[in-house]
């Protein structure tokens, strides 16, 4: 919890025991005891200072406005983060800024939905209307009760009464506040000045704020004083407490005035009073209390509208949103509109249900920096090509690489994270040798077709180059992509015929002396390029149907080239019965 959390936090927790045990006769309660040592374990932070609970679980706090040491959390734990507000306001007042938050984009934001259908009038307005009931009360001799939570909307509505009180010279009325809990939430806020608003804290040098010159502390020998008089009393909703007391004896005078400028639950009295049109309000089961002063109710809620908990939720971006403490129609019609407007998935659960919300799960791996500049280099040496003149300027401007693909070798070991390396790295670290592997494809050309290097070259640079992004390059009847080699083998039909017994060769050959020489093309790759090469061989295999319809078919055999080893060479060679250049081949079915 934030610093002025932890200071007001057990006084409040005192006077809710004070009023369980004493008032009510709680007996399974918690001690005063339990409260001190409950607050030894307080860990307090700061306003955007990220707490390491753990290697994996983090937290941060954001300013929530609502009240003195209010705060949103971020907890991320692992690749997973929830943003928790509690309370929060997205309208500036008196004495407080407003919530703010990073884009975090958490998994999911589970954020209050008091006022989820309000949308309040301008703040201005509500002030002066706010005042001028008040002043018009007073002037006529009539008392205004004016029902407030110790902590944030007394504070607030002190500072405009006490600015009205100074402005209009209405010092010869009598302004109070509920002596006890407001009287010590005001010392708080006077000792943690730097959590208010800039104007609070801009005067603060000549004058504090909550230093009040026409407000004093309140009595119960006050309630039958003659006169006007206005009177802040605790708590706000008028179901027990000095405000009830007040209430229940100002109540009869029509002359008087009840105020109520926050939230009131259903069932409390202050509830009854703002639903109820009858002239009598029930304060309990055996109490009945006839009504006949003024009920009004301007809204002072330090609680977001809708339009507040809309602006929050566009500000830190979530992937899910859980809607808590509303009432259940009003947060149905909200989780409409959020799904609606923004697009995200959204909840609503009652309480005590269970919500189960999918997040992507992201695996941290540990990348290597060696191979990550090999990566880059050769994705900028590739847009240069592509920019051909303008590569210059790119040289000179740098633009920032935002995407940029990342091949290399995944690392698993016990008690370690994931890595992702060079091959050269990840072989050092596991102790392994390291083996290229080569492929051969062979495609048999039908005589009469006319096809030579020069069109092969020419096809592949017009289809390949702009999607591959490289350069072709002619080089002794060969084109090369990457470590793709095409190139045309005359001598590969009669090597690749040569399977046939003694006998029928001597044949064979007579025949054959006579046809044309059979041409094959020849495309060899590595590994790294499998998918460069996969591309040729359909462009290839496009090239030589398209000139062949009418001269038969063709035949492709593909070869694995294995690093040089006798166990590898003898079991290629006696599962095919033949080697070439003392590389074991594996044939393959025509892939047309």
């Amino acid at each position: 919890m934030t610093h002025p959390t932890k200071a007001i936090c057990p006084i409040l927790l005192e006077d809710f025991r004070k009023i369980a045990v004493e008032r009510k006769g709680e007996s399974n309660f918690f001690t005063s005891q339990m409260i001190k040592a409950c607050m030894k374990k307080v860990r307090p932070m700061n306003l955007h200072e990220t707490l390491h609970v753990t290697d994996e679980i983090e937290i941060k706090a954001y300013y929530a406005g609502h009240v003195l040491g209010a705060a949103m959390f971020y907890v991320k734990v692992g690749s997973e983060s929830v943003v928790y507000t509690g309370d929060y306001n997205m309208t500036p007042d008196r004495h407080l800024g407003s919530a703010w938050i990073d884009k975090v984009r958490p998994d999911l934001l589970i954020t209050e939905s008091t006022y989820a259908t309000t949308i309040r009038d301008s703040k201005r307005c509500r002030e002066r209307d706010f005042l001028k009931r008040v002043h018009d009360c007073v002037e006529k001799g009539g008392k205004v009760l004016i029902p407030v939570f110790a902590l944030g909307r007394a504070q607030e509505l002190c500072i405009l009464i006490e600015s009205y009180w100074e402005q209009m010279n209405l010092g010869h009325i009598p302004v109070y506040f509920s002596a006890g809990l407001v009287e010590k939430a005001n010392l708080y806020y006077k000792l943690f000045i730097n959590w208010t608003n800039q104007k609070i804290k801009r005067t603060f040098v000549k004058r504090n704020m909550f230093d009040f010159k026409h407000i004093k502390p309140f009595e119960r020998s006050m309630m039958d004083l003659p006169g006007g008089m206005v009177l802040f009393a605790t708590p706000g909703m008028l179901h027990a407490g000095m405000s009830l007391d007040v209430f229940k004896r100002w109540a009869p005078d029509e002359n008087n005035m009840v105020i109520i400028p926050g939230y009131c639950v259903v069932g409390t009295v202050g509830n009854k009073l703002l639903t109820g049109r009858q002239q009598t309000v029930e304060i309990d089961k055996r109490t009945t209390l006839e009504v006949r002063c003024q009920v009004k109710n301007l809204s002072f809620s330090a609680h977001a509208d809708a339009k507040g908990i809309m602006q929050l939720i566009k500000m830190c971006e979530p992937r899910n949103v859980l809607l808590v403490h509303g009432e259940k129609g009003k947060m149905a019609f909200l989780k409409q509109r959020i799904i609606r407007e923004i697009g995200i998935p959204c909840y609503d659960p009652p309480n005590g249900a269970t919500v189960c919300i999918p997040t992507p799960m992201q695996v941290p791996v540990d990348l290597s920096v060696k191979l990550v500049k090999r990566q880059l280099a050769a994705y900028c040496a590739q847009e240069e090509a592509i920019l051909g003149d303008s590569s210059q300027m790119v040289k000179r401007i740098r633009f920032p690489v935002e995407h940029a693909p990342v091949r290399g070798v995944l690392v698993f070991q016990e008690n370690s994270h994931i890595k992702l390396l060079d091959p050269s790295e990840a072989a050092a670290e596991l102790g392994k040798t390291s083996h290229k592997l080569k492929f051969v494809s062979r495609k048999r050309i039908a005589p009469g077709v006319d096809i030579n290097i020069r069109k092969i070259f020419d096809e592949l640079h017009l289809l390949l180059s702009p999607l591959e992004q490289v350069q072709l390059r002619d080089e002794d009847d060969h084109v090369i992509v990457r470590s793709v080699d095409i190139s045309l083998d005359v001598s590969s039909s009669s090597s690749s015929s040569s399977s046939s017994s003694s006998s029928s060769s001597s044949s064979s050959s007579s025949s054959s002396s006579s046809s044309p020489p059979a041409r094959v093309v020849v495309v060899r790759w590595n590994y790294e390029d499998e998918e460069t090469a996969a591309r040729v061989l359909a462009i290839l295999a496009h090239l030589i149907i398209g000139q062949q319809d009418q001269s038969g078919s063709s035949t492709t055999r593909t070869k694995l080239l294995l690093p040089p080893s006798s166990s590898s060479s003898s079991s290629s060679s006696s599962s095919t019965g033949k080697k070439e250049d003392d590389e074991p081949f594996i044939p393959m079915e025509d892939c047309e």
